[in-house]
């Protein structure tokens, strides 16, 4: 889910959420994280449910068909069922704490065909901006923080970046 805050909004508003500007995660020789960072998914569910102000998940046109597919159902069904816009753009509607995916011992009802958004968790730009984003709230929100494989600093800009440009393309 994304933050979303007044400052936010208007300093990152982007077509889906991201910045509307390129800023590239290595402005230093070496960003904070160059040694690469440890992440492994726990399977507590806490990046599906909200958390003040992480509460957006927005949908390109091609997610929206894909989960639709998915769930059987058809694209006007599924927006009006489970969508809402905001800004113009269709976002995820969320009526309660949970994403309304997240099933009995938190998994994702639609997981094959999850968002982008979901799927590069927590490899955002957003969270990769300084250390203390990733190690408070990130790190307070999602316990495979500093677990499990290594994922070098190539391999984490380019999950980032490539999320950052899925969005901008509106596949």
């Amino acid at each position: 889910m994304h933050n979303r805050t007044p400052q936010h909004t208007a300093s990152f508003r982007t077509q889906f959420g991201y910045r509307t500007r390129s800023i590239p995660l290595t402005t230093n020789p070496k960003p904070w994280y160059h040694k690469g960072l440890r992440f492994e998914c726990q399977r507590s569910g806490n990046c599906c449910k909200t958390h003040g102000e992480y509460a957006y998940i927005y949908l390109t046109p091609h997610e929206v068909v894909s989960i639709a597919r998915f769930l059987k159902l058809g694209e006007d069904e599924f927006l009006q069922k489970h969508c809402a816009e905001d800004e113009g753009h269709t976002i995820l509607r969320i009526d309660s704490p949970d994403c309304p995916f997240l099933e009995n011992g938190n998994s994702c009802g639609i997981y094959p065909v999850r968002p982008q958004q979901c799927a590069s968790w927590p490899f955002w730009q957003d969270n990769l901006e300084d250390q203390s984003r990733w190690e408070g709230p990130v790190k307070g929100c999602c316990p495979g923080i500093g677990r499990g494989p290594l994922f070098d600093a190539g391999q984490v800009e380019r999950i980032a970046e490539e999320t950052e440009e899925w969005y901008e393309g509106d596949t």
